[in-house]
């Protein structure tokens, strides 16, 4: 039987190191996974911090009150310069998009158009807390869905997760241990000590192959390792009393060169973590700076280029994951929408229903998930957001029935307490 306390050391000694992940499931005996194809599926939830516009992430060109609610921010009509790369008569993406509407034109991708968490405050903070811990109240809970998720499917499987970003989200947070990645965190640290240590321990039976499989792992780290400087960028706020009012105000400077580069190499490492032995099932990554209440732009400017940047990270995902990619969903979600109207510095507010993506190999073909409200004025949400018709729960949930094979109560009542009126949404994975 393995000793515990062997294994807690082990990832302490990886830490203290510095091989920048925890190796928690590397160099391990491969765990009695369940038989069948459930035990090869996986599943990335990227969470888009800042409250992504999602009428500019899936425009509504073919809404006949688009344009002119948008003003100077609205994307040009498809087969215009700059224009929405087309879904279907109404919905379009981003010209930043452009791996996810290749995708999506092989039906391996989808929008939720018009969804949102059960949170109403427009507060960043409040709404990110219900988002990543799948509550009804923000600060109801202190640990997060996904990690909640693995504990149900504990008994019968086990899965390892991996959180990616600077700190471990709420969202894995909980009794199930998850390894994290910080890209970028290897920077100034002697390479020399980890190799030391692993001749030091090469005959012992753990720590071992953990310290060598950790050494991989730093090596494939360091071809992402650009992401630090392009996830770290402090852009400048915008002048005047909005970005003292707003601490999260909009930045103004595009990416810095390579971005989109770092993203892409990032989504591959995290690709690669998932393909190796006894890699991740499950990740949760943080992308950040969405927060877009001034000089926002339409097909370029601000907001174009933290696309690019996600839709640079989703290529790296899909292409790395190669025939994994058949076994896995992709959900790209954020806290809150963004007003559907323009403000006066060229930018928008907080809002309320905002578009979430969904991609995979394994997706079935179809339109959007949910209803679309339209944008006539007499059905926005409180005169000025996208009113929300799909519960980002619902959503979840019905990646992780259809994908995870996670069962109803489960969903309704340990993973998202007291939502059974948030009936699974369907017809997502094939």
């Amino acid at each position: 039987m393995t000793n515990p306390h062997a294994l807690t050391r082990r990832s302490a000694l990886a830490t203290a190191v510095g091989l920048g992940v925890s190796v928690s499931f590397l160099g391990r005996a491969a765990y009695a996974a369940a038989d069948g194809e459930l035990a090869r599926r996986k599943l990335i939830v990227i969470v888009c911090r800042g409250g992504l516009d999602g009428l500019s992430v899936s425009p509504p060109v073919g809404d006949p009150d688009y344009a002119a609610l948008r003003g100077q921010i609205a994307i040009a009509p498809f087969g215009a310069p700059g224009g929405a790369l087309k879904l279907d008569d109404t919905f379009g993406l981003h010209p930043a998009l452009k791996s996810v509407h290749r995708l999506a034109l092989a039906g391996q991708a989808r929008i939720a158009p018009a969804v949102a968490t059960p949170d109403r405050a427009r507060s960043h903070f409040e709404a990110q807390d219900v988002l990543e811990s799948g509550g009804t109240v923000a600060y109801g809970a202190g640990s997060g869905w996904l990690n909640r998720t693995l504990q149900a499917l504990a008994p019968a499987r086990r899965i390892e997760a991996l959180s990616v970003g600077t700190q471990a989200p709420l969202i894995l947070r909980g009794k199930i241990q998850a390894a994290s990645w910080s890209p970028g965190g290897l920077e100034g640290r002697d390479e020399r000590l980890p190799r030391i240590l692993a001749d030091l321990y090469a005959r012992d039976p753990l720590l071992g192959p953990a310290l060598a499989s950790g050494l991989e792992t730093q090596n494939m780290a360091h071809a992402a390792a650009a992401l630090a400087k392009a996830q770290a960028v402090e852009m400048a706020p915008p002048a005047g009393d909005m970005a003292q009012a707003d601490p999260m105000a909009a930045r103004t400077a595009p990416n810095p060169p390579g971005a989109a580069e770092a993203a892409r190499s990032m989504g591959a490492t995290v690709a690669k973590f998932m393909t190796g032995p006894n890699g991740p099932q499950v990740v949760a990554i943080s992308v950040d700076n969405f927060d877009t209440h001034a000089n926002q732009g339409a097909g370029a400017g601000l907001l174009a280029t933290r696309l690019s940047y996600l839709d640079s990270l989703l290529d790296g995902l899909s292409t790395g994951l190669g025939p994994e990619w058949r076994n896995t969903v992709i959900v790209a979600s954020t806290e809150f929408g963004r007003t559907a109207r323009v403000n006066g510095t060229g930018g928008t507010d907080h809002g309320t229903a905002s578009t979430a993506l969904v991609l995979g190999g394994g997706l079935k073909r179809g339109g959007i998930i949910g209803d679309w409200p339209t944008l006539q004025p007499a059905r926005l949400y409180e005169d000025r957001d996208t009113a929300p018709t799909l519960d980002m729960r619902a959503l979840f949930k019905g990646v992780l029935a259809e994908h995870m094979g996670v069962e109803r109560r489960a969903l309704d009542g340990a993973i998202f307490p007291d939502s059974a009126m948030a009936a699974a949404a369907s017809n997502i994975v094939a």
